[in-house]
């Protein structure tokens, strides 16, 4: 009976393919209004990625209506995460909006299977919890801020995500779910001054808001009430047996638990379902949604069982879970039939039935694909695409022309009108394109899968015509800058390296006592126990050392070894300079052949199936640049794996090849090789080229074949291992030499390498990341382009993180299975493969594993991995060796075993191998059951998951690359050199050097130093001002950097804007600042001040201008005097701090002056 009843409808629509069903669901809204009240409908979508689809559709087929989006969490039932804040914050966002509307304008709650069959908390809760705030209120701030607790917020001390507050002094930064950016309210006594929102990364506020509604963070209730409501159900449900919970225990303290949305009953009197926020409204169903109810139902289900069973607890000593019922949380069949009996159903069906009672035909079609002309060499396929819409507009109905993105449209749009499709114009909507003139097609941004017809409209989409498309609209991305100050800041016990006096470890901040008043210092620990103290305004001498790996000796204060390493290095890295200077200006007199994009370029574009990220097209850009410019190419293209260096290469290899000469691909290995000539093949189908592949997988007849054909010009294209560099291997017209992954050469390759790139085009391609400054160093040293965005287009991955829980695992492995996937499955060491293959037999023998590690015979691994590649198993167990290389599109979920045994850029890296195709991929890091993590684990493992949708993987591999020592840019011996000054300050020292080579500088880079200040004036931020240890730092860091008085003064206001009213102490520091930037440009390295005058030292005793010194000598009237020791005693009555400061400043403003007049005589 359940199920008749949920497949009930009373309303068939037919003909309705995907697409067209926004054009229905408008209609549908239209017809819902009831009298004064807007129509409201709510829509049932299969899942997550066809509600975002059909958000974008409505925007263009109805711009008028609100679409109010409901997604389900992002969990599976019973997990032991909690659902991604984002998405909480949407669907709180969403029940706010239904919890108050008023119906005055049309309506369309997108919702999915599973968010619609999960109860949600009751109307009560969220409208209690809803409260608007204006500028002008008396509101009461102590209150306000326990408010927001019980609403679930987080206190921190700096606001970057949604759901996180900072309270300092009378400000209170907070981060609203739903909202793009934080705010900031300001508070007079008890009025609200203002609210204004404010940028994350700068933390400077924008535009003022006239009213802010305030909403809870979670669905969950917090507070006194709530915790005693959930202890009573919980002993009710379970028993009193609550000693093992480490659930009952958090909860009860008051404290945050990871995953406690899943008892979301037990913390609310009674749940409530969607459909109780909107009424009695009608419901619609997309295509399949009843196979999707019974797929949730089952899942429920089997997670309860699993979870009762208990199994994990007992076998692998997770901690142990008590699953809440499932009628508690979820419909069950019965439920969902009676909640259906109240409404009216529609549903949408792709396929046409017979007319009946109920039945209403819209007689559409899926679109005309072109598949057949795009694989037919004889056929241009945009040639039939604009043939068949001329057709189209003759025969009186309209077309639209769907892009995903504005680029792609533009791109199109002159593809098209190439051939012969003049009458085009771009539109923004449905309206727009209905309002064109009847001849006219319309080119509209609008995320299709697939294009539709129906009898007066026929849209194509950008699938139709040029194949599968991998492009997603842009997030906002967060950039990578962020999250690595987060990472790279200082924390106690961190090895730092000191420009003077080596490496030593930060001890953190201390306020000593200077001249009787208070200065900050950061207190630094060398060998044998010494103690250095930095005065915070000095700070820019500090730089980190990179990782500690407990083999690190630290320097003895006042020893010579650490000048001397310094000296060696200075030297080393001058003559290093020098080579790579000598290099690049021999490659400037060679000559090669001019090669220029030959007609034919843009559809051979067109078939890439993403849209290039900025990085990629200028590296594009240059590539083709270089191979015009009638010099021989050295260019090295630096991406993340899966960047898309690939295509950079194709798009070389095609200008190259269609100008008659042939083109070399080495790869390092076999697997490689066959990679690329298989994506090979398949772009350059259909042209007048021939490629061939050698490697070890070809057979010996075929591969003599392939030398033969090298040797008499018949082949076009080659891609190779390095077979391809034997001595008997001769090209009759060489032009360009693509080499993928240099580093993974050997020395008498690279040899052979370097005899065929004597007058030849050279691509290199690398992933081995290279750290920023190192290229800023190299540039017009070494041709170098960067591809550091990632393709926006790849799903983010989804990407959790939670001790070891089989139930979920096993859910992830048969999820994957089931839909035709494989996964990869990563342990640290070899030794955990043993375990990890046991829990894998017993959990799901029915999936077939296979084992990789670096100790395999080198032709065995590759054998194992191209039969994974291939498809024969279901599951590659392995070690960090996947992190490199491979490209499996089939592959889309990755387990990582104790994920806190891996560096950051590996766990990235790993990361990076899912999620390359259309399916959503799923990564899972596993940390041990019951173990508290290292702080450097937890925060490595924290901005892995905040790093959820860019491409981090270059700033971070900067950002680890003081891990393992920089790329082989330089040649071996850099990583060497890094050990022994530390990261920062070998990139620092490499880039003076090469600066001051190309610059003709022979004489030696000058020394790091800061001048010192001592006036007795209190310097410092003050910690009830700032009160995050790591925000003052962090601070102090940015303010060293600063030389002028216009810069000092945006960074006052920054403060003022962020924390309040300076202190007189902050003020002093900044005035500081600013004498230390006048020091620096008149060369001063020490200012001492009292009461009685002045003594300056000058930096290496000496002074720019000694003529100009003589004059203001004698002109100070016996005021001012040179001593023997080179030191200049000023004399005055500077009894109060302020008139000191003056003197202090006009004394070293002046000698500035006298410098720099020197320097314009020099």
């Amino acid at each position: 009976m359940t199920d008749v009843m949920s497949e009930r409808a009373d309303l068939i629509f037919t003909g309705v393919p995907e697409g067209l069903d926004a054009l229905v669901l408008a209609r549908l809204v239209e017809e819902a209004a009831d009298g004064a009240k807007s129509g409201l409908i709510v829509h049932v979508a299969r899942d997550d990625r066809r509600l975002s689809e059909l958000e974008g559709q409505l925007r263009f087929f109805a711009p008028k209506v609100r679409v109010v989006p409901f997604p389900a969490w992002d969990t599976v039932p019973y997990d032991r995460v909690g659902p991604n804040a984002e998405i909480v914050a949407r669907r709180i966002t969403s029940l706010a909006r239904l919890a108050v509307t008023s119906r005055s304008e049309p309506m369309i709650v997108l919702t999915t299977v599973n968010a619609i069959l999960q109860r949600v908390p009751p109307r009560a809760f969220i409208r209690s919890a809803m409260k608007s705030i204006a500028p002008g209120q008396r509101v009461d701030m102590n209150r306000l801020v326990a408010r927001l607790l019980l609403a679930g917020y987080t206190r921190t001390g700096t606001v970057m995500e949604p759901g996180e507050m900072a309270v300092r002094g009378g400000i209170l930064d907070l981060f609203p779910p739903g909202r793009q950016n934080p705010v900031r309210l300001d508070f007079f006594g008890d009025t609200l001054e203002s609210i204004k929102a404010f940028d994350a990364e700068t933390q400077r506020t924008a535009k003022a808001l006239r009213k802010l509604v305030l909403m809870p963070v979670s669905e969950v209730a917090f507070g006194e009430e709530a915790t005693a409501h959930f202890r009573a159900r919980y002993v009710e449900l379970f028993g009193g047996a609550t000693g093992d919970d480490p659930l009952y225990e958090a909860v009860s303290a008051g404290r945050r638990y990871s995953g406690q949305e899943h008892w979301l009953p037990l913390f609310h009197d009674g749940l409530e379902t969607l459909l109780d926020y909107t009424g009695d409204v009608p419901l619609s169903f997309d295509h399949l949604v009843d196979d999707a109810v019974k797929n949730r139902f089952e899942q429920i289900s089997e997670h309860y069982l699993a979870r009762t069973e208990g199994l994990e607890s007992e076998r692998f000593g997770a901690p142990p879970y008590k699953p809440v019922p499932p009628d508690t949380m979820f419909l069950n069949a019965a439920s969902w039939s009676k909640a259906l009996s109240a409404h009216k159903v529609v549903r949408l069906s792709p396929f046409e039935m017979s007319e009946g009672e109920g039945v209403r035909p819209w007689r559409g079609r899926l679109g005309r694909s072109f598949a057949p002309e795009r694989q037919n060499p004889d056929v241009n396929v945009f040639e039939a695409v604009s043939n068949h819409i001329k057709q189209v507009l003759g025969s009186h109905r309209r077309v639209i022309v769907a892009a995903w993105t504005p680029g792609a449209r533009e791109r199109l749009g002159s593809l098209l009108s190439e051939h012969g499709l003049k009458a085009q114009a771009k539109v923004e909507g449905y309206a727009e394109a209905l309002a064109l003139d009847p001849g006219i097609a319309g080119f509209a941004v609008l995320g299709l899968e697939q294009g539709f017809e129906t009898p007066e409209l026929v849209v194509i989409a950008e699938q139709d015509i040029l194949g599968d498309r991998l492009v997603r609209p842009r997030r906002k991305a967060k950039r990578a800058a962020d999250v690595l100050t987060e990472a790279t800041s200082l924390s106690v016990g961190d090895l730092v390296v000191h420009a003077d006096h080596g490496i030593g470890r930060f001890a953190g901040l201390k306020t000593i006592s200077a001249l009787g008043a208070p200065h900050d210092c950061l207190e630094l620990k060398y060998a044998g126990g010494d103690t250095l103290y930095l005065p915070v305004e000095n700070i820019e001498l500090l730089s980190r050392f990179g990782s500690d790996d407990g083999t690190t000796q630290l320097d003895k204060l006042g020893g010579v070894a650490w000048q001397s390493r310094k000296a060696r290095l200075k030297k080393r890295l001058r003559e290093m300079a020098g080579e790579l200077i000598k290099i690049a200006a021999l490659r400037q007199l060679r000559e090669a052949p001019v090669l220029g994009p030959p007609t034919g370029y843009d559809e051979f574009v067109a078939r890439f199936p993403y849209e290039e990220t900025e990085d990629q097209a200028a590296s594009i850009e240059a590539v083709l640049e270089d191979l015009q410019s009638g010099r021989p190419m050295d260019r090295l293209v630096c991406g993340d794996v899966g960047f898309g260096k690939t295509e950079v290469a194709l798009r070389a290899a095609y200008v190259a090849a269609m100008n008659g000469v042939q083109v070399a691909i080495v790869v390092p290995t076999t697997l490689l090789a066959r990679q690329h000539s298989r994506t090979v093949n398949e772009r350059f189908q259909g042209l007048p080229l021939k490629t061939a592949q050698a490697s070890r997988l070809v057979a010996a007849k075929d591969l003599t074949a392939v030398k033969d054909g090298i040797k008499d010009g018949t082949i076009d294209v080659v891609i190779g291992t390095h077979a391809l560099l034997g001595k008997q291997i001769q090209f009759q017209r060489l032009g360009l030499l693509i080499i993928d992954e240099e580093q993974h050469f050997g020395v008498t390759h690279k040899e052979r390498l370097k005899q065929l790139r004597e007058d030849v085009h050279v691509l290199t391609l690398s992933a081995t990341p290279i750290p920023r400054t190192l290229q800023l160093a190299l540039t017009g040293v070494r041709e170098l382009s960067l591809i550091t965005t990632p393709p926006v287009d790849r799903l983010a991955v989804r990407t959790y993180i939670s001790e070891f829980d089989p139930v979920i695992l096993i859910d992830a492995l048969k999820r994957e299975r089931d839909r035709g996937g494989q996964t990869y499955y990563v342990a640290p060491r070899i030794s955990d493969l043993d375990d990890v293959a046991a829990f894998l037999a017993e959990a799901v023998p029915h999936l077939k594993v296979a084992r990789a590690h670096g100790q395999l015979a080198p032709s065995e691994l590759e054998d194992i991995m191209t039969a994974f590649y291939e498809g024969h198993y279901d599951v590659l167990l392995s070690t960090a060796i996947v992190e490199s290389g491979l490209d499996v599109p089939n592959a889309n979920t990755l387990i990582v075993h104790r994920a806190d045994m891996f560096g950051l850029a590996q766990l990235y890296q790993l990361r990076g191998r899912v999620g390359r195709s259309k399916r959503r991929a799923y990564a899972y890091f596993t940390t041990p059951p019951g173990q508290a993590l290292t702080e450097g684990a937890e925060k490595r493992l924290k901005v892995l998951q905040s790093l959820d949708t860019l491409g981090a993987g270059f700033s971070l591999a900067s950002h680890d690359l003081d891990i393992r020592g920089a790329g082989n840019l330089l040649g071996e011996e850099q990583s060497g050199h890094i050990r022994e000054v530390g990261f920062e300050l070998y990139q620092s020292m490499l880039e003076e050097a090469v600066a001051a080579m190309k610059g003709g500088d022979l004489m030696e880079a000058d020394d790091q130093w800061s001048p010192e200040i001592s006036i007795g004036l209190s310097v410092l931020i003050p910690e009830s001002y700032v009160a995050d240890l790591q925000l003052r730092l962090g601070l102090y860091r940015r303010l060293s950097a600063l030389e002028t008085r216009a810069e000092i003064d945006a960074f006052a206001a920054e403060l003022l804007d962020r924390f309040g009213e300076l202190p007189a102490e902050v003020g002093h520091l900044l005035d500081v600042m600013e004498i230390k930037g006048l020091c620096r440009a008149a060369g001063i390295a020490k200012v001492d001040a009292g009461p009685k005058g002045a003594v300056v030292t000058f930096h290496r005793n000496a002074f720019a201008n000694t003529q100009g010194l003589a004059q203001f000598l004698q002109a100070s009237r016996g005021l001012a005097k040179l001593q023997p020791d080179h030191k200049l005693v000023f004399r005055g009555v500077w009894d109060r701090s302020d008139v000191r400061f003056k003197g202090v400043r006009k004394l070293v403003s002046t000698l500035a002056e006298i410098a720099a007049k020197d320097a314009k005589v020099a």
